[in-house]
Order: C-alpha cells, then structure tokens, then sequence
C-alpha cells in the first residue's frame, strides 16, 4: 500500500506533481511555502495570459494550500465566497493545465462552478453568499449522517452584505461546526499581526484552552453568578487584543488574527480548529496582491487585469480617436449635475470607480456615498434621502440591483420617489459569464408601476436621457452597457428629451425595426439589404405608442430587438400594445434567449444568439418568409 503513495520528485517543480489536494498531502510542511511561490509564479502568468482577477487570488495562496492540505476535499465542503479568489483553488484541484483557457468561450469559468469540478462547493458570482450556503450544507450533511467538514471563506469586503450577518446570526443559534474564515487584506490592520495577536490566537485554538473553556462552564452553569463572571472575563480578555467580540456574541469562538502568508502556522491553526465543536471563525489577515509589487501598491486597480499582450512593444504612430465608455459618460454627467444642483447625491454599493464615480468622490466628497456590498441599504438610503428633499443617484450593476429588488418596490416605487437608478452593464458582460450578465432589467422594471425605463443607444444619448431621467418625478432607471458604445461624440449640455418619444433613424418600408438600446447598430445594418424602417425607441416604460401604431398600420412586419431576455423584456410590452390596440400584425421579437449564457466574447455572444446585424437580416428575411409577406429590398 505504501507504494501506492505519489512520491516527490526533487528534480521536478512542486507544483507540476500536484493534480489534486491528495499529491497535496505527500509534501512536507516545510515544502508548503516553496510551493506558494511556484503556485503565485504560475497565477501570475496564467492571468496574464488570460486576463481576470488577479489581486485576491494572490492573496490567498497560502490560506488555499492549507486547507486542501488540512481537509479532505471534496468530501469536506470549501466555500469561497464570490469566487475572485478561487484562482489558486482552481489551479490545486485539477485544473492547472487549464488555466490558460479562463474566460474563454468553452473554457474555464471566471467562478467557482459546481459543473466544472467536484472540488467547487457552490458557485458564486455576486458576494457575501458562502456562510449561508455552508449553513445548508453544514445542516444536510447532519441529517444524512455524513462526517464532513464545511468551510466558508468569505472576505472583509464581502461581511459588509447584510446576507453575510443574517447567516452569522443563524450559525451562532444553531451552534453546530462550521468553519468561517473572515479574510481581511485591509492594510490598515496589518499592523496588529503580530507577536502578541498570534500567540493568543494560538491559545484561543489550542485544544487545551477549549477543554478548560467548554468543561469549566459546564461546571460554572450550576452557579450563574460564577458563570457570567466567567463569560466576562473571556470577553475583555479577547476584546483588549482582537476585535472578535462581536462574533462571541453572536456565538462563534473567535480566533485571530493570524497571519495569511504564513503557511506552517495556517496549517496547524486549521489543524486545531478542525477538533473544535460549534461555530468557529478564524480572522486571517492577508495582502492582496501578495508577491506582485504593482498589485500590492495598486490593490484596487489589479484587483483584475486584461490580457497582456507581450507583442506591444509602443503605441502606434496614429492612433485610433479617443472614444469614452459609458461608464465615463456617467462620471461626466454625475460630476456637471452636481455642480448644478446642490441637492444631487451620489450612492454606489462598492461599485464607484467601476461606474466611473471616481472624480466625482474627488470633487464632491461630502455628496459621495459608498455604502459597500450592501445593495438593499443603498436603495433605502436613497429613498430616505428623497424623502427629505435630496435628489439621489444611485450607479450600481445591472446584476447587483436584483439584490435590491424588494426595496426598489417597497421603499421607493411605492412611494413614487425621485431616485435616479444609473444601471451600468446592461446586457452581456463576456468573460464574467452569467453571473455578472445584465440580462433581466428591461424585465424586472418594466412590470413596477411609477418606474421610467430608458435604454440609449450611444454615449450622446445616454448623456441626454440621464438628463431626462434626472428632471423626473418619480423612480427613473438608466440601464446602458459595458465598454464603449459606437463613438458617438457626447454634447455635456442639459438638453432632455420629450419622455416616452422614440425617434425614427431610418425609412424603409414592408419591415419595421423598433430597436432598444445598444440593439440599434445591428439594427441599422440589417435594415440596409432589406430596406427597413429603424426606430431608436429610447423609451422601454412608457412606450411611443403613437409611433408604434403608425409603423403598425405602414408596414407589413414589426420586429423588436433588445439586449435583455426576451420573456417580459421590451418586446413584449410592443406585443402587449398591439394586441390590445388590435393591430393585426405580424411581430419578430429578437433578443437573448430563455437560457443562461455561458462566458466568452460579447461580439461571439451576439452572433450565437442572432443578434448581429447579418443574423438579424437572414431573421427578418425568413420571418418575411414564412408570413408570405414579399420583401422591398434595395
């Protein structure tokens, strides 16, 4: 049987003997750290490669090895919350060789991914999920009689989210074992980890201290006086050198802080830990970005990366013109409104610098709010703000605002306050894949009454109708995409529209192209071969429905195109209209499909699912077809 053990290669780079957590285990303690630097050489390269985030998983390298090399994954549950920091987990569990393939369309996926591997506890895209899921699985695994282990690792940034507290709350008053370890790369308490910090968080694990700790208050609950006197005690012990008492009082035995890049001590602080009963949390302190200089001195800015391209060696002698992404159109605009009007305030939950809020924050510090992960207070703070006169802006991802969604009808479109939603990555996203995808808004906001909607189609419009947006009375949402739109020069002035008033782009005729948003490019392209009529809509909630009944009663075929589902998104409020204003008419409605649509390249996305301007046009001339209708093309 002892031949059957992997042995290790001395002439042979660590890492490349290690397919699974198991070839983990044959390594020596004192091997562990050699195989952090290789581990953290080879995330560097494989993200260069292939663009992605970058900082957390070089910060957890260490914690990563310990806990394969401590627990028995898979059988043992590991949960890494939002899944930045799952690249080492990644590259540990099989996947090395695959690495190079992140992001990529049929590759690996940018999360964790219950489909991709057994080793990938839960999927996760949006944070603060890991404690609750480990709670579940924790609860399971006792019902079924399993001996399992659950770990959640979830981040500082990430135990800002309500969710994150609730299930705390529910761990403490179930007090069975599970293992929260809190990450924190903070910077501003890396000075706390240190001699007197780790010595008591040794104490606070070792197996003796518990024995004394649990047996003495058994003892002491026949005497309440002496066992208060006792909690007590414990309690300003710990609150003098570690800021666990608030997880004490939820009821999980706090240990920390400990020091994440310190593999030896990691592993035998989990080793302790694994022989504790009840609900433990363990508060390592990590650098992100740990062993990559530009990562540790820019912790935000290579939180992910691009690709590198090693090819480029110098800027071409002409360059390309310098067009804005939408994200930056909204930091113009947010920055001019404000300057305007006093009462303008900014709200982001930890989505500034992404939305391009950055400036702002700068020149309106007193104006700028970042809440944090916490979407549902971002939403009702802004509704209190609007009740008392303010005129909140709230730039917050597509995808995150369905965390919010209960408040965004409770607090704020019930009472018809004046908040401003600017809703960046709209649409699909790429290489974040599902997750991070902005497919349902159009859906999810037209069905809530007081609500205006509004898709632009460029970066002047999205200027302008954020313009618009602001001068309403009630709950307005601006959704537009990711990047840079088509190049549209942007005129910062206060110009607004008439609300609810599309515009005609194009005259054709037999087919009627009514295209929302970004759809509008594609939309003019296939409208050439075929001669159509192109209508920029701009409004999805309340619709131009005047124009949409005069294109109903010219044309011989309406075709919607949207970057949102197609179930309940802007085509179906044009379904909707024509019915029940009886336009018999046929109607083409495009847009993404009932499916969850794995990563890739947006432009490749587009095309698979007929949303580019050659697939409209083959779409719109076989609808033409089957409806008998002879097509006007020039």
């Amino acid at each position: 049987m002892l031949d059957e053990i992997p042995k290790i290669r001395p002439d042979t780079p660590l890492l490349d003997q290690i397919d699974s957590p198991q070839d983990l285990k044959v390594l020596e303690q004192n091997q562990l750290s050699l195989l952090a630097n290789e581990l953290r050489l080879f995330l560097l390269y494989a993200v260069g490669q292939t663009g992605g985030h970058l900082g957390a998983g070089l910060g957890v390298v260490e914690l990563t090895i310990a806990l394969h090399y401590v627990f028995n994954t898979p059988n043992d549950r590991l949960l890494w919350d939002v899944g930045h920091q799952a690249y080492p987990h990644k590259i540990l569990t099989g996947r090395r060789d695959e690495m190079l393939t992140m992001r990529q369309a049929g590759g690996l996926t940018a999360f964790p991914n219950r489909a991709e591997s057994e080793f990938d506890a839960f999927g996760a895209g949006h944070s603060s999920t890991s404690i609750s899921a480990a709670l579940g699985m924790m609860l399971a695994s006792k019902m079924q009689d399993k001996e399992q282990h659950t770990i959640a690792v979830i981040g500082d940034g990430a135990m800002t989210a309500g969710i994150a507290f609730e299930a705390l709350n529910h761990a403490g008053h179930l007090d069975d074992n599970i293992l929260v370890i809190l990450n924190d790369n903070n910077m501003s308490i890396s000075d706390n980890v240190g001699g007197l910090s780790s010595y008591f968080a040794r104490m606070w694990a070792s197996k003796p201290y518990n024995f004394i700790r649990t047996g003495s208050k058994r003892v002491l609950s026949k005497i309440p006086p002496a066992l208060k006197a006792v909690h007590r005690a414990e309690e300003y012990m710990k609150g003098m050198v570690s800021p666990g008492t608030l997880f004490e009082e939820i009821g999980f035995n706090y240990i920390g802080l400990i020091d994440g890049h310190n593999t030896v001590g990691l592993v035998e602080i989990l080793k302790n830990i694994k022989t504790l009963r009840g609900p433990q949390l363990l508060h390592i302190v990590t650098q992100k970005g740990k062993g990559y200089s530009e990562s540790e001195n820019d912790p935000f800015g290579m939180h992910a990366i691009s690709k590198l391209d090693a090819s480029v060696s110098a800027p071409a002698a002409k360059s390309a013109p310098v067009t804005q992404t939408y994200s930056q159109v909204f930091g113009d605009w947010i920055c001019n409104i404000a300057a305007a009007d006093p009462l303008a305030v900014g709200i982001t939950p930890a989505m500034g610098a992404g939305s391009g809020m950055n400036q702002f924050a700068e020149r309106f510090p007193d104006r700028f709010h970042d809440v944090a992960i916490a979407e549902q207070h971002a939403l009702t703070f802004a509704a209190g703000m609007a009740c008392d006169g303010l005129k909140p802006i709230v730039a917050i991802y597509s995808t995150f605002l369905q965390r919010a969604y209960d408040q965004l009808i409770h607090d704020i479109a019930i009472q018809n306050l004046n908040v401003l939603f600017a809703i960046d990555r709209a649409g699909l996203v790429g290489e974040d894949g599902p997750t991070h995808a902005g497919s349902f808004d159009l859906s999810y906001l037209r069905c809530i009454p007081n609500m205006l909607v509004i898709a632009p189609s460029d970066e002047n419009e999205t200027y302008t109708l954020l313009n618009t947006a602001y001068q309403y009375k009630g709950p307005a949402a601006v959704r537009y995409p990711r990047g840079k739109g088509p190049g549209a020069a942007v005129q910062k002035n206060t110009a607004t529209v008439t609300i609810g008033k599309a515009i005609t782009k194009r005259q054709g005729r037999s087919v009627a192209i009514l295209a929302f948003g970004s759809m509008l490019a594609p939309a003019l392209e296939a409208a050439e071969p075929i001669n159509a009529t192109v209508a920029d809509m701009r409004f999805v909630k309340p619709l131009d429905e005047q124009l949409i009944g005069d294109l109903a009663t010219s044309h011989q075929l309406i075709v919607t195109i949207e970057e949102n589902t197609l179930a309940g998104g802007a085509g179906s409020a044009v379904n909707e209209f024509l019915l029940q204003s009886n336009y018999l008419i046929p109607v083409l409605n495009l847009g993404l499909p009932d499916k969850f649509l794995e990563h890739g390249k947006v432009p490749d996305m587009l095309v698979a699912v007929g949303l580019d301007g050659s697939s409209v046009a083959a779409l719109i001339r076989q609808k033409l077809a089957d409806c008998k209708i002879q097509s006007e093309a020039v």
